[in-house]
């Protein structure tokens, strides 16, 4: 009974860590685009935000160490300018997206105020809370997350009881790749590398019995939250499919899960529904400036100095990017994810498999090429990479802005087969 009490509690923090705003408002669109696709859609998503998340942290839990870690075998200057960029990255996009979903989905709705005075009082409140280190947000947090997925649960349960299982025609012509690429804007593969290093220290210290039951807690317990993960993700995809008739086709995303919300909940429950993922949107956005702000300090001999400065940063951009509309800082965070999320995945595998297939040569190897067959993807995602659009009947998968994978694989089996053809030469 205590193993499986140990069990779900570690499941549940784990479930806490990925499950944010971008988790919320992305399913839905895309089974709506689906239609009879969904399917396809749910497995595309979950691939690059349930599976390479918590593959991330048992990367975490084999390497008992920080994010630095993960690039290190790379060289330790790589690896400090990924952490870097990684966290510029957190505090730019992902958190001010916080204050941009909550402006939408709680504030619009019950105050007519601009927002640019909503994203100013959102992170005024982000810097008071992470200058105090107030440690009410994980109180609110353990109790907001199983109450938002409780509604999301009956949100689901409702639609798929009354709706007629009848789809749409699909409106996106690669649902795979397409929802892969969108399960990136979830961050969750980051958020994998950035703070999973810091849950799996906390479970550690708190749980009982030896490191190999410790850690295969971690390990089963990453699974149930995986699964939990999907389920949530699959439910979402498939209500707003079966509601393809309810909404206009160029209805936003914030908006699509509202409607969704008020038609299972009536406005009461859409209400209380909305103010509990602001608040779970605050906490996200407190956590990315707090944990930006640990790690510039130790960077800087533990200067609190540091520590100040880059919080301040972080509410300043959060402040200055939370005022645009969701879709828009989807659409900017593009760009960077094309570049950054390769490189981050392929860190994620790597760690994960048997030290015997990763030596340093193989990490440099494969994240080198990695980094250059991203850069196509990454410049057509910034529009300048048209005359590079040939690219794409040379390199498989190029078409799916996923020209890295195959070149990543074979330079990790050539250069496997080099370590082994020097280890028996020796």
């Amino acid at each position: 009974m205590r193993q499986l009490r140990e069990l779900l509690v570690t499941a549940f923090a784990l479930f806490s860590l990925f499950f944010g705003a971008g988790n919320l408002i992305l399913p839905p669109q895309l089974g709506f685009k689906a239609g009879s696709d969904w399917w396809i859609v749910a497995l595309g998503f979950a691939l690059s935000a349930v599976f390479i998340p918590i593959l991330g942290i048992r990367a975490h839990a084999k390497l008992q160490g920080t994010m630095f870690d993960f690039a290190i075998k790379v060289s330790p200057k790589f690896s400090l300018i990924y952490c870097f960029v990684v966290y510029a990255i957190s505090i730019s996009l992902p958190s001010p997206r916080t204050a941009s979903v909550a402006h939408e989905m709680a504030v619009s709705t019950f105050f007519d105020i601009s927002p640019i005075t909503t994203s100013f009082i959102y992170f005024a409140l982000v810097l008071i809370f992470a200058l105090n280190r107030n440690k009410i947000l994980d109180i609110i947090g353990k109790l907001m997350t199983p109450a938002i997925l409780l509604i999301l649960l009956a949100i689901i349960g409702i639609v798929i009881f009354y709706e007629p299982f009848d789809f749409g025609i699909p409106t996106i012509d690669s649902p795979m790749s397409y929802a892969i690429l969108e399960g990136y804007q979830t961050f969750d593969a980051i958020g994998a590398v950035v703070v999973g290093g810091v849950i799996i220290v906390s479970i550690n210290l708190k749980g009982k019995g030896s490191y190999e039951y410790k850690k295969s807690l971690i390990a089963n317990a990453g699974w149930v939250a995986g699964i939990t993960l999907f389920l949530v993700y699959t439910g979402l995809i498939l209500s707003a499919g079966l509601m393809h008739s309810s909404f206009d086709s160029e209805i936003s995303r914030t908006d699509l899960l509202q409607q969704i919300s008020f038609y299972a909940l009536g406005n009461t429950g859409r209400g209380i529904f909305a103010i509990l993922v602001a608040l779970a949107c605050f906490t996200t956005a407190v956590g990315v400036v707090t944990g930006t702000g640990d790690f510039v300090k130790s960077r800087f001999a533990d200067s609190q100095k540091a520590y100040v400065i880059t919080v301040i940063i972080g509410s300043v951009l959060g402040v200055l990017m939370g005022q645009m509309e969701v879709g828009y800082i989807i659409d900017v965070a593009l760009p960077a994810l094309m570049f950054i999320y390769p490189i981050t995945i392929v860190l994620i595998v790597l760690n994960v498999l048997p030290e015997k297939w990763t030596s340093k040569l193989v990490f440099r190897s494969v994240v080198g090429i990695t980094i250059l067959f991203s850069i196509p993807d990454f410049l057509q995602s910034l529009g300048m990479g048209i005359e590079l659009r040939e690219i794409d009947d040379i390199i498989p998968l190029s078409n799916f802005q996923l020209g890295w994978v195959l070149p990543a694989i074979i330079g990790f089996v050539i250069s496997n087969i080099w370590v082994n053809f020097q280890d028996r030469k020796i």
